[in-house]
């Protein structure tokens, strides 16, 4: 317990020490307990559930329903099941180009809704429609769960991007909305009551390229650099059984050189020091992967050997789905949900939100004081009390010390008064004493005269004496 006690202090204390001083770790005698620490959060989590924002942006059939279905295994985007509203306030009857590759297959915990975002984010400030104004952003809800755990998924689409002749702005409606629910949810934490903040930020960013085996169009490079500081980017080559594995990593490379040339970010997971090999090796495997060459389906098709697995039937043969060699879906869905949907969500929240944040911020004139946020510092604060109560300390000794010195003056005073008495009395005492010896020594010299005087000689009267009163006669 000592050793415990002894790793508190040194990690509390580290605030205050140089940055070259190394905290040392030690193993413990014995066992504490929070080792259960990761038990505790697992049930928190399970008890309050997850949330997912994703965003799936690309030109109308390029299997975006069709992915998400296949990502959560269950008709996400079923569009005869389905009431939403687009961002122009009418209601869509599932007959959209942009979802006319949608399986047919019942939906269910399907639940649509529309944002406040999505009703201005094809106008301008005076009402009136945009250039961009066919473009529409759709916002699909639904609550799933799987072995006990839920999970609150939001699906954003844009119907109608890329459609148009002129595609000029057609990227604005997509870069408002996501600022929209940056501005949302700062003002959600600005409120006094924050107890009901909802995290509607977009979490994932899924880009779907057009498999033309050539290079990035512009509006793929324009969107993406709009997007890129504000999102979670990763870019998918939808449907990519139309290209040939070789045409497939040569379209990859050209994706990759011009990403690298535009100076686009991308969201690569991170690697930790306490990751095992095997977590660090299938994350270079999915970073390996980038972009993503996937295939959606939820059918199942019957293999030459007998198998059911999800994929599409062909002429030539049949396209598994979640077969590595075929296509790169499983590293898909490992990136987006197994494995690194929290570390998603933090990246939003710690940086690309915070980036935001700062920026609209200084945009509006506000700068950081740090002598505002001062006196919410708990080190700075208790330097102060010390400061003040040293002080006040110091002030009061004084006090006491000009009290203490005149009540000694005092004293001294009025025992040098009491001694000058004292003296003045046993002056006094001491003549009076003198007086009265001197008179006995006489009357004693009187008594041995009258001794030694014959008897017959009558002894000399001698002139009466005064006699005091007193104790001594």
């Amino acid at each position: 317990m000592s050793t415990v006690a002894e790793h508190h202090h040194t990690s509390h204390s580290a605030g205050n020490l140089p940055q070259d001083i190394k905290i040392i770790k030690k193993v413990l005698n014995g066992y504490v307990g929070f080792a259960n620490l990761p038990k505790q959060w697992h049930r928190k989590s399970v008890r309050r559930g997850f949330t997912l924002n994703v965003m799936a942006i690309g030109e109308a059939g390029l299997g975006k329903s069709t992915l998400i279905n296949t990502l959560f295994n269950r008709d996400m985007m079923n569009n005869k099941n389905r009431n939403e509203f687009d961002s122009n306030g009418f209601g869509s009857n599932g007959n959209d180009a942009e979802d006319d590759d949608v399986d047919e297959n019942g939906g269910e915990d399907i639940e649509g809704t529309e944002t406040a975002e999505t009703k201005s984010s094809a106008r301008n400030g005076d009402g009136i429609n945009s250039t961009s104004s066919n473009v529409r952003i759709k916002t699909t809800q639904a609550e799933i769960e799987e072995n006990g755990v839920k999970l609150k998924v939001s699906i954003i689409t844009a119907p109608g991007f890329g459609e148009s002749i002129n595609n000029f702005d057609s990227w604005k409606p997509i870069v408002d909305e996501i600022n929209s629910r940056f501005d949302s949810y700062l003002e959600a934490e600005s409120r006094i009551n924050r107890s009901t903040v909802v995290d509607n930020r977009v979490h994932a960013f899924l880009y779907f390229i057009e498999p033309t085996g050539h290079t990035l169009r512009s509006l793929d490079i324009t969107l993406m650099k709009q997007v890129h500081e504000k999102v979670n980017l990763i870019p998918i080559i939808a449907k990519s059984d139309t290209l040939t594995d070789e045409e497939i990593q040569q379209f990859k490379k050209a994706i990759l050189q011009d990403i690298h040339h535009q100076g686009i970010k991308i969201f690569k997971p991170a690697d930790f020091e306490n990751d095992d090999e095997e977590n660090i090796a299938n994350t270079n495997q999915i970073i390996n992967k980038f972009p993503f060459a996937v295939i959606g389906s939820t059918k199942e098709v019957q293999t030459s050997d007998g198998r059911l697995v999800r994929g599409r039937k062909y002429p030539w043969g049949i396209i598994e789905v979640d077969n590595e060699d075929h296509n790169d879906f499983v590293q898909l869905r490992q990136l987006l949900i197994r494995n690194f949907l929290e570390e998603l969500k933090e990246t939003t929240s710690n940086k690309l939100y915070e980036n935001y944040r700062t920026e609209k911020l200084k945009r509006m004139g506000i700068e950081q004081d740090d002598s505002v946020f001062k006196e919410f510092d708990p080190l700075t604060k208790q330097e102060e009390e010390r400061a003040l109560h040293e002080a006040k300390l110091a002030k009061m000794e004084a006090e006491m010390k000009s009290v203490f010195q005149q009540k000694v003056s005092e004293k001294e005073k009025k025992l040098q008064r009491s001694e000058a008495d004292l003296f003045a009395r046993h002056k006094e005492m001491k003549d009076k004493l003198t007086k009265q010896i001197k008179l006995l020594e006489e009357k004693k010299q009187q008594l041995e005269k009258q001794k030694l005087l014959p008897p017959e000689q009558p002894a000399p009267v001698s002139a009466p004496t005064k006699t005091r009163k007193g104790f001594l006669r």
